[in-house]
């Protein structure tokens, strides 16, 4: 608790909490002025999907470069804490203002556009896709040289994940049952069904299988990847 409280607060000292609010602030003006009910129906869990996903990414790598430049990692490592600890308060402290700042949106069309939403599921979905998004973040802080790099190598992974599910969102390619199942590889179209639930309280085969890659996904990425890694990470950046 007392990490997750330094991330926090490490999250406001860069201004990346106020950043989220702000973007959260524009997600809001540019639905606000949609009147076509259907076209917000479908905008809505479009633009909470970019929050969750994407943005949860940029910002874990933003906190480890700001981190990279005052050596931080390097004095973590002559204290007691784990780096298992490190991992989790990171994504954990990423998870919550992240989920937080979605919820303000979807809470305001709540009450202005009277949108149908169960706060339980829309919750839960959240946690979950922000969680293995924030790991993801960590995977490419680990290969990337400096933030510039970074965002280039998110923007790839949008190109190969996010827009494919995007059109098929949107009915615009890949249209057809038969890519319901196949666009499942992605995390992003995971993370989409599990926020479509969120508005619809339908839980579907596509649901179910949403839920399953990215919990997997989350855990063996986790303890397989992103932990081996942060150690080897944590060593180099510390100049030993």
């Amino acid at each position: 608790m007392i990490l997750i409280k330094g991330e926090l607060q490490r999250l406001h000292k860069y201004n990346v909490t106020t950043i989220s609010f702000v973007v959260a602030l524009i997600w809001f003006l540019l639905l606000y002025f949609i009147d076509d009910a259907d076209l917000l129906s479908t905008m809505l869990p479009f633009v909470i999907i970019v929050d969750a996903t994407m943005m949860s990414t940029i910002f874990i790598g933003a906190i480890m470069f700001f981190e990279k430049t005052e050596s931080t990692l390097s004095t973590l490592l002559v204290t007691p804490v784990k780096s298992s600890e490190l991992i989790l308060s990171k994504a954990i402290a990423n998870t919550f203002h992240s989920v937080l700042s979605s919820l303000l949106i979807i809470v305001v069309f709540y009450f202005v556009k009277d949108v149908s939403v169960n706060f339980f599921y829309i919750t839960l979905a959240l946690i979950i896709s922000v969680f293995f998004h924030s790991l993801l973040g960590f995977v490419f802080s680990f290969h990337s040289k400096d933030f510039t790099s970074m965002l280039v190598n998110v923007m790839i992974y949008a190109f190969i994940f996010l827009i494919p599910s995007s059109l098929h969102l949107f009915n615009i390619i890949f249209k057809g049952k038969v890519w319901d199942y196949l666009l499942m590889i992605s995390p992003t179209q995971s993370a989409m069904e599990l926020i479509t639930l969120g508005f619809s309280s339908e839980w579907t085969v596509l649901t179910v299988i949403g839920l399953v890659v990215l919990l997997l996904g989350s855990i063996f990425g986790y303890l397989y990847y992103v932990l081996p890694k942060f150690k080897e990470y944590a060593v180099k950046q510390s100049g030993v």
